[in-house]
């Protein structure tokens, strides 16, 4: 596959990403961002102000490990977390953000992380193998200023090596993975915890 046939796959992995995310309601408006790394090292990432359920090949575009437009077009604001976790973790090849629902009340409760416990659905994530697992996803305040709120990230993920998603506090969920496959079972399956966990603590019937 060369790169321009490598992009072009990476674009209908993002769309078809966005009309299942879209389906379950967790990008309303022009809400979230996603993205895959290409074999070159460039990503392929959703621009800027877009129906993340009604992409088309156009609204996705290239960019450097940098951030650094390689076509033009205005990536989101939100790039600059979307390469830290790339430069951070060599192996992955996808990240996803939506703005669920769940994951925002989520972050309404839990202040600065949710533990997530004796789950079988635990092992829908990378690594996890058994219900008796113990998952952290940490909380990070929202922030305008996003190179900060990725130092912030960094700083965190200095000290907590193994971490597979974070929330931003009244925003939305990243996760991440080896491919848009298995991001988005990741994304499920966190999706489907946090349910469960807001249903306990008596938010949801």
């Amino acid at each position: 596959m060369n790169d321009n046939d490598a992009f072009i796959y990476a674009t209908l992995q993002l769309i078809d990403a966005g009309r299942f995310i879209d389906s379950k309601g967790w990008v309303p408006a022009t809400s979230g961002n996603f993205s895959a790394r290409l074999p070159d090292g460039t990503i392929a990432i959703t621009v800027s102000g877009k129906h993340k359920g009604q992409l088309k090949p156009e609204d996705i575009m290239q960019i450097d490990a940098e951030a650094n437009s390689l076509d033009g077009k205005k990536p989101s604001a939100e790039t600059v977390l979307h390469t830290t976790l790339y430069k951070r973790f060599p192996d992955i090849q996808s990240i996803l953000h939506p703005h669920s629902l769940n994951a925002t009340l989520i972050s309404r409760i839990f202040t600065s992380e949710i533990v997530l416990e004796d789950y079988e659905l635990l092992k829908a994530l990378r690594g996890i193998t058994t219900h008796e697992s113990r998952f952290v996803v940490p909380i990070f305040p929202n922030d305008q200023n996003i190179p900060r709120l990725a130092e912030l990230v960094e700083y965190y993920l200095d000290s907590h090596g193994d971490c597979q998603a974070y929330i931003i506090a009244g925003h939305g969920l990243y996760t991440w993975g080896n491919s848009v496959q298995e991001t988005l079972r990741h994304l499920e399956a966190l999706d489907f915890l946090f349910d469960c966990e807001l249903r306990l603590h008596g938010v949801k019937n």
